[in-house]
């Protein structure tokens, strides 16, 4: 019975109601069926949202976003790099692939990040170099650039981040190595990191080139077609 939490998470998402009523709904009743008194229910709660304060601080960006994506922040990342015409989708993307990975070399994980960069900025602006390029984008063209900048902020924060030595997953395999009676040092494996954090960039970076060569074969001959039909 204490398992109906669950059932109440996934019957909520399906029917799609709100999450954060879903998860506070199934919370309730997983904690009432487990014979706790409302009081250290709310404890719980109160327990969780303190020891992941950060939550707080992304809770309140995605309203901020939002109201910015409504005021139009889309549109004018894609019509500020249409006006720039050495810009590409994958010089975009690369830019922010590095800016990304160096940051989070140096402990600043926080910038960037999906909801708060890709979305109402990173993306756009890629998809407005390629408009300006080449026209209206076919929406598979539009799903691929903007699965590109989502690979841009994973890809470089992944690597760039256990080049730090305070880091999460830097202190995860500390503490690993030392349960196993294996001596390491942070520094050593925040060295060791280097190598590999420079090779993805410099794949990565290929991958973004080769991306640029790609649309300019699919969508520079049709754009090079539609330019001369509207001449004739």
């Amino acid at each position: 019975m204490v398992l109906l939490g669950l059932v109440i998470v996934i019957v909520g998402f399906i029917i799609r109601v709100n999450p954060l009523l879903v998860v506070t709904s199934a919370g309730l009743v997983t904690g009432l069926l487990a014979h706790q008194s409302l009081y250290e229910i709310i404890e719980q709660f109160g327990k969780a949202f303190t020891t992941n304060r950060y939550m707080a601080v992304f809770i309140a960006t995605l309203p901020v976003i939002g109201l910015l994506e409504r005021h139009g922040l889309r549109e004018q990342a894609e019509s500020v790099v249409a006006k720039i015409k050495a810009a590409t989708t994958g010089r975009i993307l690369t830019a922010y692939f590095v800016i990304r990975e160096v940051a989070a070399a140096v402990g600043l994980t926080s910038i960037g990040g999906h909801a708060q960069m890709v979305r109402p900025l990173v993306a756009p602006m890629a998809e407005g170099a390629a408009e300006a390029k080449y026209g209206k984008l076919p929406d598979n063209v539009r799903d691929e650039i903007r699965a590109h900048a989502a690979a841009a902020d994973n890809i470089g924060v992944f690597f760039g981040e256990d080049v730090f030595i305070a880091i999460g997953a830097i202190l995860l395999m500390k503490g690993f190595f030392d349960q196993n009676n294996i001596p390491s040092d942070p520094l050593h494996m925040a060295l060791w990191a280097i190598p590999t954090a420079v090779a993805a960039l410099i794949v990565h970076c290929i991958r973004l080139y080769l991306l640029d060569r790609s649309l300019q074969k699919r969508l520079g001959s049709a754009s090079s077609h539609a330019a001369i039909g509207k001449e004739e």
